[in-house]
C-alpha cells in the first residue's frame, strides 16, 4: 500500500511516501518558516525527486492533532484538497501516537511532550509490547505494537509527571518532542523515576512515523473520506478562548449593571413611598 503522509502539527513540517514496509522518500524541516510557505513546495520536491504519480497513491495520511491550530489546519486542508482532487481516502493519525512511534521497540516507557502553551503539554504515555508471532515467522523475530497507557491529552506538566511517577516498577521514561526544552528543568524537579531524552534523530515529528501508523490503521479499516476529515484540537483555540472570556466579561458587566439598576429602582420606590406617607 502506497501512502503519502503529512505532518505539520508543530514547528516541524514533514512529508513522506511509503510503500508497504519501505520508506521511499521523506522531507523534513524544523525551521521558523510557516507551514503555508513550506509544505506544498516540500510535497512538490518529493514528487519530482521520486517521479511520483499522485494518482498511484492509495491513501493520504495526516497527523490529525493535537498540535498547533494553524499547523493542523494547514495540514488537514492540504490532505483534504489532495484527497478530494485524487478521490483518495484520508487516514487520520493521532499526533502524539505518531511521535511515540519514533522510538519503536524501546523497552522504556515513552512520553511525548508537545508544548501547548499556558504551562500545558499535549502528551500521552506509551510502551511497546511484543506481538504474537505466526507460525510462518522465525521464532527469533519479534514485532512490537504500540500500547497506549494514557491516551493523548492536554494537561499541565505536573499532571503527566505525577502519572508517570505513579506507574508500577522502575522502568525508565524516554521523553521526546518540542515540549522537552521548554519543561526539562521542571521535569528534573518533578520526576521520581529514571528518565532520559530522545536524541535529535528521533525527537521531533516525522511524516514517516505517521505513515507507519497509517499502514496499521488501514489494515483495521480506519479510513475516512476527504470530505469527512476534521482535525482533533483537544481544546479551543486561543482566539476562541479570548472570545469566550470577552463574552463572559461582557455578560458579567451586563448582569452587574442590571443588578445596580434593580437596586436603584427599589431604593427609589422606597423613597417615593416614604415621601407619600409624609
Amino acid at each position: 500500500m502506497k501512502i503519502l503522509a503529512i505532518d505539520s502539527s508543530g514547528l516541524v513540517a514533514s512529508v513522506a511516501v511509503t510503500e508497504d514496509d519501505s520508506l521511499i522518500a521523506e522531507y523534513t524541516t524544523n525551521y521558523k518558516k510557516t507551514h503555508s510557505q513550506t509544505l506544498l513546495p516540500m510535497l512538490d520536491e518529493v514528487k519530482k525527486m521520486i517521479e511520483l504519480d499522485l494518482s498511484c497513491v492509495d491513501a493520504i495520511a495526516v497527523s490529525a492533532g493535537p498540535g498547533s491550530f494553524t499547523g493542523l489546519r494547514i495540514g488537514s486542508a492540504t490532505a483534504k484538497g489532495l484527497g478530494l482532487a485524487l478521490d483518495k481516502p484520508i487516514i487520520s493519525v493521532p499526533t502524539v501516537d505518531a511521535l511515540a512511534m519514533n522510538v519503536y521497540g524501546t523497552d522504556h516507557i515513552v512520553c511525548p511532550l508537545m508544548d501547548a502553551r499556558r504551562s500545558q503539554v499535549y502528551t500521552g504515555i506509551y510502551r511497546f509490547l511484543p506481538e504474537e508471532t505466526s507460525q510462518e515467522t522465525s521464532s527469533l523475530e519479534v514485532n512490537f505494537k504500540l500500547d497506549i497507557l494514557e491516551p493523548q491529552c492536554v494537561v499541565p506538566i505536573e499532571t503527566i509527571a505525577e502519572k508517570l511517577n505513579a506507574l508500577p516498577g522502575e522502568d525508565c521514561v524516554v521523553f521526546l518532542g518540542d515540549g522537552v526544552p521548554v519543561f526539562w528543568e521542571k521535569l528534573a524537579a518533578l520526576m521520581h523515576r529514571p528518565y532520559t531524552f530522545a536524541p535529535a534523530l528521533c525527537n521531533r515529528q516525522r511524516a514517516s512515523a505517521v505513515a507507519v501508523l497509517a499502514q496499521t490503521y488501514a489494515r483495521l479499516g480506519k479510513m475516512e473520506s476527504a470530505a469527512a476529515h476534521v482535525p482533533e484540537y483537544l481544546r479551543p483555540s486561543q482566539a476562541e478562548r479570548e472570545r469566550s472570556e470577552a463574552q463572559k466579561t461582557a455578560g458579567d458587566k451586563a448582569g452587574d449593571a442590571m443588578m445596580r439598576k434593580g437596586t436603584y429602582s427599589r431604593q427609589q420606590k422606597l423613597k417615593n413611598r416614604e415621601s407619600g406617607e409624609t
